[in-house]
């Protein structure tokens, strides 16, 4: 059995970080390995004219986990700016490395809200994009909606890449 399944958590609260953390770098991660293998031209290739590209996926998961859990938990839904809407009108502009390094540090920082955020803020409720939500509701939204954008980019460089794409040896 897999280390991260035997986790032997002290409390709920050290629990639920934990788990958080550990899906958020387990769906950033294999984000980052479907991009690093694709160009710079495939990066911004859609399947359809009215579907997104792999970087348009990265512009918008980053810009979720901003919005909800930056934002939304660790400043109590203060100073949201985001605009949802240009991240799936951008055509380009971004290199493959800009993304990933953009990921890497929309990651870091929902891990650290996660990690510091303490009980009573994970239970209070505050305004969201769609409304009222919990921190805690936050934060599993944004996290599930990560895991989900992390099949859908590795479905679309597979798309692209047919038997050239390589899986990723460990998960």
């Amino acid at each position: 059995m897999a280390d991260w399944i035997t986790h032997d958590h002290p409390d709920l609260l050290t629990g639920t970080r934990a788990e958080a953390v550990f899906t958020l770098g387990y769906s950033r991660d294999r984000m980052l390995h479907a991009l690093g293998q694709l160009s710079e031209q495939r990066l911004w290739w859609r399947p359809h004219e009215s579907m997104n590209a792999a970087g348009n996926v990265v512009l918008h998961v980053c810009g979720n986990l901003l919005q909800w859990i930056v934002v939304g938990v660790g400043r109590g839904g203060q100073g949201d700016e985001r605009d949802r809407p240009g991240e799936f009108a951008v055509r380009g502009g971004h290199t493959v490395e800009q993304l990933s390094t953009q990921l890497r540090a929309t990651v870091a920082e929902a891990i650290d809200v996660i990690e510091t955020v303490d009980g009573a803020e994970l239970l209070r409720a505050r305004h969201v994009q769609i409304g009222s939500v919990t921190g805690l509701g936050a934060i599993w939204h944004s996290v599930a909606h990560l895991e989900g954008h992390a099949q859908e980019m590795i479905y679309l460089t597979r798309l692209q890449l047919g038997d050239a794409y390589r899986f990723k040896d460990v998960y």
